[in-house]
């Protein structure tokens, strides 16, 4: 474990004083059956399910189902507007704005420098190793006393890899202050989450989404896990009706569904590896990196031409060949079969 880690330390002096919005519903306990409380409309909606009432504030039975399938309590649970809600609430409880820093690892998820700049605090950036893993030494030189955060992406954004597992527990065990692990792309990895070690390390907090391999980027729904303290501090911060119904009761019926989750998950990595080897039979194609995500970082020979001429044809990738380590690389997702084969058509023609 962490040695003289100290949450009460870490956290912004107007955030320990300051007094959360509370509704009738946070401090009601029990049963009702006539809601006076919220100037709701009382006659309903032209819509079902209760939309005229507001959300559960603390989205009580969507937690209860994620930690039946997660195997963590429902408390060390935090559900956020997708990840960024939590990434943003993070730098608000902890970085006091022009004094505390954050360190990120480029090439990256570009939210957490997003973030960063919004509550203005800034970012130290040690860039990854030229085989996309963290350099441990240069790490240990950039924290200093007002370093607040230390953001990991594993698997990283954009380069698909995952992050060597011993050098993570190096810096949870070695920082004094919130090392955040974003596991978006986690279902697609061979690496196990870091959920299971939450107990063992108070500054931990791991992100995940149901964006990616439970296909709903469409609702917006992240989830924060970390210890309790750590989530009442975030559940104190956020704004009181942050997830709407729809999206809860949507979430709701999607978790009945893990069988269809694990299938497509699998149908994803056989698709990766199909297109991986598709990818490396072209003339353009210079490297495939290995990936752990739903993706593949490729190296083509003038990729900035490449990019150009797919989008005439109607085909989307994301052009990374101007991010740090990532020159004349594409970003590229992967497709249905169907979609994979006809990108691999277009990009015959290179």
């Amino acid at each position: 474990m962490i040695m003289d880690f100290s949450l009460e330390k870490l956290v912004r002096e107007n955030i320990k004083k300051m007094t959360p919005y509370s509704s009738a519903r946070h401090e009601f306990t029990g049963d009702a059956s006539i809601f006076l409380d919220a100037n709701e409309n009382s006659f309903g909606s032209p819509l079902p399910d209760n939309f005229n009432r507001y959300p559960d504030p603390l989205q009580k039975e969507v937690k209860e189902k994620l930690a039946q399938i997660k195997g963590v309590p429902a408390q060390n649970i935090f559900l956020g507007n997708g990840s960024d809600e939590a990434i943003d609430l993070l730098y608000r409880i902890f970085c006091e704005p022009g004094r505390d820093n954050a360190i990120i690892f480029p090439p990256t998820y570009g939210m957490y420098e997003v973030c960063a700049e919004m509550n203005n605090v800034k970012v130290k950036k040690v860039n990854l190793t030229n085989d996309y893993q963290l350099n441990i030494d240069a790490i240990e030189e950039a924290i200093d006393p007002f370093t607040k955060l230390i953001f990991i992406c594993s698997p990283n954004n954009p380069t698909g890899n995952s992050i060597n597992r011993a050098d993570i527990e190096i810096i949870l065990n070695n920082f004094n202050g919130i090392v955040m692990i974003d596991e978006a792309y986690i279902n697609y990895a061979k690496q196990k989450t870091f959920i299971a070690e939450l107990t063992e390390y108070p500054n931990l907090v791991v992100m995940q989404t149901l964006s990616k391999a439970w296909g709903l980027a469409g609702l917006r729904l992240g989830m924060a896990y970390a210890s309790i303290p750590v989530i009442d501090l975030m559940n104190k911060v956020k704004y009181p009706y942050n997830i709407n119904t729809a999206t809860q009761l949507l979430v709701l019926d999607a978790l009945n569904n893990i069988d269809w989750v694990n299938e497509h998950i699998e149908v994803t990595i056989h698709e990766r590896e199909n297109l991986k080897n598709d990818l490396l039979n072209l003339p353009s194609t210079e490297i495939v990196y290995p990936s752990d995500s739903n993706f593949l970082l490729v190296k083509m020979k003038n990729a900035r031409s490449i990019y150009e001429e797919l989008c005439k044809k109607g085909i989307i990738v994301r052009d990374r060949s101007k991010v740090i380590l990532c020159d004349d690389c594409l970003r590229i997702t992967i497709g249905t079969n169907l979609e994979n084969k006809k990108l691999i058509e277009a990009l015959n023609n290179f």
